[in-house]
């Protein structure tokens, strides 16, 4: 089972800061909802282990996550591929694009294709779009939160 998104946010941040940020397996592994482990295998390649919950089906997966397209610091395509078990897989990639923005942030565009099967591919398309809808949601509210400078204390 197939499914597409697209969105985009605005960053708090120089584009070259999104840029080293989207680089970063501790950045990432803090925006990805669920992610328990993000370990950098070389300089376009990571493991990470996520722990989701689809509905009534709650799973823990592992794979991999593969930067390629880059293109420093305007656009990436970021894959990942996981296995869960009796839950079954999920794939996709996201077309990454950033843009200066006239305040001097950038605008990070994505397209997002995803796939599911086995399990989680039997509890409908509509359970799994808004799913993977909120996951992206979250994951860009994330990421935009770990751009964000930190409040002054008082």
């Amino acid at each position: 089972m197939a499914m597409t998104m697209t969105g985009s946010v605005s960053l708090p941040a120089a584009r070259q800061k999104v840029w080293a940020a989207l680089m970063d397996p501790e950045v990432l592994k803090k925006a990805t909802p669920g992610c328990e482990e993000m370990e950098k295998k070389s300089d376009t390649e990571y493991a990470a282990k996520v722990k989701i919950a689809v509905g009534p089906i709650k799973a823990r997966f592992s794979g991999a996550v593969t930067l390629s397209d880059i293109d420093a610091p305007n656009s990436c395509t970021i894959t990942g591929e996981g296995q869960g078990g009796i839950a079954g897989f999920a794939k996709g990639g996201a077309k990454v694009r950033l843009e200066d923005t006239p305040e001097g942030g950038t605008l990070l565009s994505y397209d997002v294709e995803a796939n599911v099967g086995g399990k989680l591919a039997q509890l409908g398309g509509r359970l799994i779009d808004s799913v993977a809808k909120k996951f992206a949601d979250q994951f860009f509210n994330n990421f935009a939160k770990e751009l964000s400078p930190e409040p002054a204390s008082s």
